[in-house]
């Protein structure tokens, strides 16, 4: 019998992924600036959470890296935190206990958990990840682009039980409007290679308030783009589109 794998999306890319009892976060985002604005509610506060077991984080920007807020909220700072080099360096410095560094394809283990860094490319330094318990597999894409390395996942991990995506191809409008997250279209594309049972986009409503959606940033704040374009071209994936707060089963 499969390990019980269940999915509560906190808001943009904070998401709980639950395998049978063991609990982990991803990209913690509790808080708001004058420039970052969630764009939908945040599910829970830091002090709801209850136990987690792992703390993953992709990059350092503050909308994926919001440790000052588990700080504040009385989170257990002795809780492994695993993510990249620079996210590392941060976290060490806000005094979390267990941090582990991982670069792609390298791996980490947390009390019957396997986490592997997988390839990502942003605006600064990112790492996607694989997160393996109980028999049962996730893909977590934080908000990365597209980078061609993520096709090999399949033939690495076998198959995926959930690919959690962003979608918004998000672009930097005084940097020529560069593009620093894969938009649907490329989202959907890599969910074909991927082939989950469950695809569930992320990092879409998040925006920059009025004045800086005119002069910052650019992007797609309609989840059900990735979603049509998966039925487009991979009809056979399951697509879910999650509000904050609601509790998904993947089968």
């Amino acid at each position: 019998m499969s390990t019980p794998l269940k999915v509560t999306r906190i808001g943009h890319a904070c998401q709980l992924i639950e395998f049978g009892e063991i609990r982990v976060l991803t990209d913690p985002w509790f808080t708001q600036t004058a420039t970052y604005y969630p764009g939908e509610p945040i599910h829970l506060t830091v002090q709801e959470l209850g136990r987690v077991d792992a703390v993953v984080v992709s990059h350092e920007h503050y909308d994926h890296c919001d440790l000052d807020a588990l700080v504040t909220g009385g989170f257990d700072l002795d809780t492994p935190l695993i993510g990249p080099g620079t996210v590392a360096t941060i976290a060490r410095g806000k005094g979390f206990c267990d941090v582990r560094a991982v670069e792609a394809w390298e791996a980490t283990t947390v009390a019957g958990l396997t986490v592997t860094a997988t390839p990502g490319r942003h605006g600064v330094h990112e790492v996607t990840f694989i997160i393996q318990a109980g028999g049962r597999t996730v893909f977590f894409g934080g908000d990365s682009l597209r980078v061609p390395e993520l096709d090999t996942i399949p033939e690495r991990f076998g198959h995926i039980d959930l690919a959690i995506l962003p979608t918004n191809g998000l672009c930097v409008r005084p940097a020529n409007h560069q593009q620093v997250v894969m938009d649907a279209e490329q989202a959907a594309g890599l969910t074909a290679v991927l082939r989950p049972t469950l695809a569930v986009p992320q990092h879409y409503a998040f925006h920059s308030g009025r004045l800086g959606d005119q002069i910052i940033t650019k992007s797609d704040q309609d989840p059900r783009h990735y979603a049509d374009a998966v039925a487009r071209i991979a009809p056979e994936i399951d697509v879910r589109v999650v509000l904050p707060g609601v509790e998904v089963t993947v089968s």
